[in-house]
């Protein structure tokens, strides 16, 4: 049952009425039980701020270890890349190209390529909230706060992971590499 105190009526003074009224309709005497609970919606609210709590914390854990499952992938197409290129980084060293410029250019490369991932990510989560819009009466929303901060960390990923493969390819020894077949 769901009671709207009138304006000129506190919270607490309309949940000592409904108690009192429904003591007297269940029959209760002073001294008993209440077998009835009268609450307000700031509990609902509560427990549904609870749980949208629960469930951001756990897209938060998912996304980590979806975040850290592309990292790893973007670290063995990286290493794939240094390898079969070995050849062209020994040229570019000795042509002149510094570590710092082999670096760079790895680093670049793994950055662009989690970035195309993510784009691609907004894109279909996009598409997905449209869908929703059209086919349930929920609004869907996507702030595009949340949009620069998802490509941000997109590419903050493939810096990370892209770290180790560019050092590798920075680090290699031109006469070496220009042998590597």
């Amino acid at each position: 049952m769901f009671v709207v105190p009138q304006d000129s009526v506190s919270v607490g003074r309309a949940i000592d009425d409904v108690t009192m009224a429904m003591r007297e309709k269940r029959g209760l005497r002073p001294g008993q039980k209440n077998n009835f609970d009268a609450i307000t919606q700031d509990v609902y609210v509560q427990a549904i701020n609870s749980f949208t709590l629960v469930a951001r914390v756990l897209m938060i854990v998912l996304s980590m270890v979806g975040l850290l499952v592309g990292g790893i992938g973007v670290v063995a197409i990286m290493m794939i890349s240094v390898t079969e290129r070995t050849r062209e980084i020994g040229v570019r060293k000795a042509l002149g190209a510094t570590r710092r410029e082999i670096l760079w250019q790895f680093l670049v490369e793994a950055a662009t390529l989690t970035l195309v991932g993510g784009i691609i990510g907004m894109a279909v989560g996009w598409l997905v909230s449209l869908v929703l819009a059209k086919a349930t009466p929920v609004p869907s929303y996507v702030p595009i706060g949340s949009v620069v901060l998802a490509l941000g960390l997109a590419a903050f990923t493939g810096l990370l992971f892209g770290i180790l493969p560019a050092r590798k390819a920075a680090r290699l020894d031109p006469v070496e590499a220009l042998r590597y077949e």
